[in-house]
């Protein structure tokens, strides 16, 4: 756990920054401490004018706020309850548990971290004194709460950053202005070394962004018996173009065997991730007022909603890209509110996106085994660096298999010699 903590004249301020970030639906109010009402009952006008009680009482003070930030590892396990007890644990550490402060959740960052705001002036207008408080006190606090609660530690989360993938800006591809292996290979070297993903389907969702599939060919092909793997650009049209590249042949071996490995990892190291992307959905369904309201909110995030049709014209699954923290995930992965079925009638209910004519939603009991069925993107996501197209889409024009992902569906044999054929 890393901790920091800033002095200040404006507790104003301090609450400004936080509240417009619970605004934007990049933090909540996690916790309130020492107020006379619960949290989710406070005005902004509340917070203010119960701390500015104490610091009336000292006016000569004048550097009487502190915005403290503890952050954590990724690998870290917290749900809300043990983040509260941090929280509460860190603040009586370094004196100030008797202090009135306010707990803020952030999610605008890869790792979890929280904001706490306070005041020094204790009720009787005494100052509590905050020089070298971060070594005085904190490091004490912060190494302590680290065993207690198994957190990694700040020395080790320094390394940990030190050989962290550095995220380069991702852009699409385009057929016909760089050499195909070359722009693939960069794509997917990239993609595959700093997205979580846990199947193909996933894998697929985040490459098509940039004009890149994966495919590992139908049932009963050659290569999807082999466990072989291709990969390849799509146009604007998304079709196929160009000649598709060996996984193999790639500099990182993004083979079958070696990105199974992977998604027993990435289920795990994703888990923390999840909490972000359900809160942001969340918010995103309940303040919108349209579908280019929802559409401004999820992309002020980076986040990219994808419903996927099978071929049959039915909505069957739905997939979740956080292009922030470069994680990716089914639907009822999150739970059973975040299906595609339920997430569809959540949108319809707040009538931003009405299902397309003719389409049928396959029911929530069936839905998350043939949710990874297939996958094609149909546009890139617009938080991307250079591209802009829609954040929410139905599709599937083109079906790619994963050998542990097929449901009961195989093509007809024209449409699968069509397949075959394009490749």
């Amino acid at each position: 756990m890393v901790a920091r903590i800033e002095t200040g004249k404006s507790i104003r301020g301090v609450l400004v920054y936080n509240e417009k970030k619970v605004e934007a639906s990049a933090a909540r109010l996690l916790f309130a401490s020492g107020f006379p009402m619960e949290s989710d009952m406070l005005s902004f006008r509340n917070k203010v004018d119960f701390f500015k009680k104490f610091t009336r009482q000292n006016i000569r003070t004048k550097s009487n706020t502190l915005h403290i930030t503890l952050n954590f590892s990724p690998k870290d396990r917290l749900d809300n309850d043990k983040l509260i007890e941090i929280a509460k644990a860190y603040m009586e550490g370094i004196g100030f548990g008797a202090q009135p402060f306010l707990v803020y959740q952030h999610f605008d960052a890869a790792h979890p971290h929280l904001h706490i705001a306070t005041v020094n002036i204790a009720n009787g207008g005494e100052r509590i004194e905050t020089h070298n408080l971060g070594k005085t006190k904190s490091e004490k606090t912060r190494k302590e709460l680290e065993v207690t609660y198994g957190l990694i530690r700040a020395e080790d989360q320094k390394v940990e950053r030190s050989f962290e993938i550095k995220a380069v800006p991702l852009e699409r591809v385009v057929y016909g202005k760089a050499e195909t292996k070359k722009a693939v290979s960069w794509v997917v070297r990239e993609v595959v070394g700093s997205y979580k993903f846990c199947s193909l389907t996933e894998l697929n969702a985040v490459l098509n962004q940039f004009g890149v599939y994966v495919d590992g060919g139908v049932p009963g092909s050659p290569m999807h018996n082999n466990g072989g793997l291709i990969y390849g650009l799509l146009d604007q049209d998304k079709q196929k173009v160009g000649i598709p590249i060996k996984a193999s042949s790639i500099y990182s071996s993004p083979t079958l065997k070696n990105l199974k490995k992977l998604f027993v990892g990435n289920k795990m190291s994703r888990k923390p991730y999840g909490q972000r992307l359900k809160y942001i959905l969340d918010k995103a369904l309940e303040r919108s007022s349209g579908l280019a309201d929802i559409e401004k909110r999820l992309h002020d995030q980076g986040i990219r909603v994808i419903f996927r049709k099978n071929i049959q014209g039915n909505i069957f699954g739905v997939t979740f890209i956080d292009n922030t923290t470069r994680a990716v995930f089914n639907g009822s992965d999150l739970g059973k509110k975040y299906s595609a079925k339920a997430f569809l009638e959540a949108l319809q209910h707040k009538k931003t996106l009405p299902v397309p004519d003719g389409t049928v939603l396959q029911s929530s009991d069936n839905m998350h085994s043939r949710d990874s069925e297939a996958a094609v993107n149909k546009d890139a996501v617009n938080s991307v660096p250079g591209l802009d197209l829609p954040v929410i889409e139905t599709l599937v024009d083109t079906l790619f298999y994963d050998e542990h992902e097929v449901g009961d569906f195989v093509p007809d044999k024209k449409k699968r010699r069509k397949m075959q054929l394009s490749r």
